[in-house]
């Protein structure tokens, strides 16, 4: 099986198409590939909260799921320090550099998608 590493870059507040990429990497994941989720810039905004007042039905269920199935959630500490949320990351979604998202990239078995 492939292994996918999905970069969301735009987050829920700019429409659909964030939760329609997050379905995405759930539907792969449930055809067995690795995938791991990264989220940066205003895609860590799906990566904090717990549910409750996080735009229920949105980006925060949509990780939620993905974490259920099986899916490495990252969040780009960066873009969380920048926009001060590093402090509200949901649990399991874990926070990384650069570094580690570029050994990633650079495995010949991984395919990167951006959005």
């Amino acid at each position: 099986m492939a292994e996918y590493l999905l970069v969301e870059s735009q987050g829920r507040y700019a429409g659909p198409g964030s939760r329609d990429f997050l379905g995405d990497a759930e539907r792969l994941a449930a055809s067995g590939h690795t995938v791991t989720v990264l989220l940066i810039e205003n895609g860590v905004t799906d990566g904090v909260g717990t549910g409750a007042g996080t735009g229920a039905g949105t980006g925060s269920d949509a990780v939620e799921r993905l974490l259920e199935a099986g899916v490495r959630v990252w969040a780009d500490g960066f873009s969380l320090e920048q926009r001060a949320l590093a402090a509200l990351l949901r649990p399991g979604v874990r926070r990384v550099g650069m570094d580690e998202v570029a050994e990633q990239l650079l495995r010949p078995a991984v395919q990167g998608v951006w959005h």
